[in-house]
């Protein structure tokens, strides 16, 4: 990916669904009480002030970084969190007439779970134990739920993604707003990283509306940080 000045990532602000997972998760539940299919998921409050924060960050960008594309996943909680800080913005309000209108790319979507959706790590086990043991045999990066995508799969979408956002935007400042496993295995692929080395990265949690940015001087897109939330200074933050 050497065709890109600045690629800038986010994930979607906290959602209803974080919340609810993290419920579930503390209660020892089967399942994570999500009602919503994945895709119509919306933000919480607190999402909502996350993606405003991220918004005031892109504001204070140099002309220099400011983003001249915005991608994000179909999903509803990664578009309304680009709306939102869009918004907070004087040079790229998509209400503006010169302003950004963010491009959707189904590329972007979180990973897709199958018969696993719904089921916390408890729930895993009790439930398709069979799966659980294949996931414990074959490891998080190669297992593929049925109906479901590995984190390989994920790789593959992916690269077909950046291929064509180069040819789209040769030079441009980008900012690409989807969900955590988006960001951790673009790292992979930007960064050319084993499988070892992604899956200790994974182990720490991207936070919402936290940012990883790489930058091409000349030599090619460097990291200049990655899962950084020092921009939200009053916002809360979630995992999950």
């Amino acid at each position: 990916m050497n065709a890109l000045q600045w690629l800038n990532l986010t994930r979607h602000g906290e959602s209803t669904g974080n919340v609810a997972n993290g419920i579930a998760l503390a209660a020892g539940a089967e399942e994570t009480g999500v009602t919503e299919r994945d895709a119509d998921v919306p933000l919480s409050e607190t999402g909502r002030a996350q993606a405003a924060a991220l918004g005031r960050w892109l504001a204070a960008l140099p002309e220099d970084e400011r983003p001249t594309m915005v991608v994000t996943s179909p999903y509803l909680r990664a578009l309304d969190t680009a709306r939102i800080a869009l918004a907070q913005t004087s040079y790229a309000a998509p209400q503006r007439p010169d302003g950004l209108t963010p491009r959707i790319d189904e590329r972007l979507r979180d990973r897709e779970q199958g018969i696993l959706e719904g089921l916390t790590p408890t729930g895993v086990r009790r439930r398709v134990p069979a799966e659980a043991e294949r996931l414990r045999r074959l490891g998080k990066f190669y297992y593929r739920p049925p109906g479901g995508e590995s984190w390989t799969d994920l790789a593959l979408r992916l690269r077909s993604f950046y291929r064509d956002l180069e040819a789209a935007a040769p030079g441009g400042r980008v900012l690409v707003v989807a969900h955590d496993a988006i960001v951790v295995m673009t790292r992979y692929l930007v960064e050319e990283l084993t499988e070892r080395e992604v899956l200790d990265i994974e182990r720490a949690p991207v936070g919402n509306t936290s940012l990883s940015r790489w930058h091409d001087d000349g030599g090619g897109l460097r990291a200049v940080c990655y899962n950084d939330s020092s921009h939200l200074t009053s916002a809360g933050s979630a995992t999950g």
